[in-house]
Parts: structure tokens; sequence; C-alpha cells
């Protein structure tokens, strides 16, 4: 898909307005300011606190687009005006597992429960049938406790396969890492 290719216009369940696109080079700096924003806030991610360089973050994104260019990629990003609210993907694994895919997704905090999360992943699906030719499977990991992202997992079909118990150092003690996955179509 040509990057930065508009696949929605339209409005929040709050009435935000919002545009759903693929990435583009020139998304670099609002792209740092975002996953910086979400690290700082210790969510249900990856990084907690840590803070991304620009030099990482440019790393990050050309590799993503290439991937993307390449069909082993969906990445969708919501956005409000100039402004990154959300991110979505489905990336291929290689070699053995390449019919499965690893699904991410993180919405800025100010626009949680306004329907976002829902969006993206109801495109990001249907971008995925259309892109990511031998995708049979795809899996992701959730924190034990983000309910209301497993209940989102839920309603757009993923199952629960495993724990690993303790697998997450979160807020100063160790959780359960939650492993889920859904089969697609074909």
């Amino acid at each position: 898909m040509k990057s930065g290719t508009i696949i929605f216009t339209g409005k929040t369940k709050k009435g935000s307005d919002i545009t759903l696109r693929y990435p583009k080079p020139s998304d670099l700096s609002r792209l740092l300011i975002y996953i910086n924003t979400l690290s700082e806030e210790h969510t249900f991610i990856t990084f907690q606190g840590e803070k991304i360089t620009l030099a990482d973050e440019r790393k990050y994104l050309s590799s993503l687009l290439k991937k993307v260019r390449e069909n082993r990629a969906v990445v969708l990003y919501a956005l409000r005006g100039e402004e990154l609210i959300g991110v979505c993907d489905i990336c291929l694994q290689d070699k053995i597992e390449h019919h499965i895919g690893t699904f991410g997704i993180t919405v800025a905090q100010e626009y949680r429960n306004e329907g976002v999360g829902s969006l993206l992943m109801r495109y990001v699906f249907q971008e995925a049938e259309r892109q990511l030719s031998g995708l049979k499977i795809v899996c992701l990991g959730a924190f034990d406790g983000n309910e209301v992202a497993i209940k989102m997992y839920k309603k757009f079909g993923f199952t629960e396969y495993g724990r690993l118990p303790e697998g997450i150092f979160y807020k100063e003690s160790y959780i359960d890492h939650r492993y889920m996955y859904k089969r697609m179509h074909g």
C-alpha cells in the first residue's frame, strides 16, 4: 500500500473527527511525540518510561515502511487533525511462521473509550485480508489486568491460548503475560 493512503475518515463515538491512514516518512516527529507520551504514562505497553531517541524512531519507522511496501505488514495511524492518536498494526513473521501475523495497538490516553481502538482494529483486519497474502493466524500478547483491551480482543474474535506466569514486570511487580490468537479467513 502506498504510504499515506487514507483508509477511513469519519467521527469517533464522542464526535471527534478522525482519519485512518498508512504511515509516511513525514510522520517521524508526530510518532516520536506519541510513543514518548505513551512511555511516560506507564500504560500497558512495552515502554515503561524510557525516552525513545529521534535516531531510534527514524530507524523503526523506516523498517516499518519497508515492511508495508513489501506487503509484510499493515500499519494504520489514527489522526485527529495532525495529531497522532492511535497506531495499529499486523506484521508477518518470517520463515516457518510466515503465515502468522503479530498484532499491536495503542491509543492516546485522552482518546480512549471513543471507539478509536475498534475502528483501528476493524480497518487493520480489512487491510490485512487484502494486503497480507498467506496470513492465517494473528497473535498478540496482553498484560494481565488490561481487561478493557482483552474484552475488545475477544469481541474481534481473539481467544486466549496461554499465559506466562509473571512474564511482565509492570509497576514494580510481576504480572502474567496473556497470549491470544485469531484465525483469519482463507
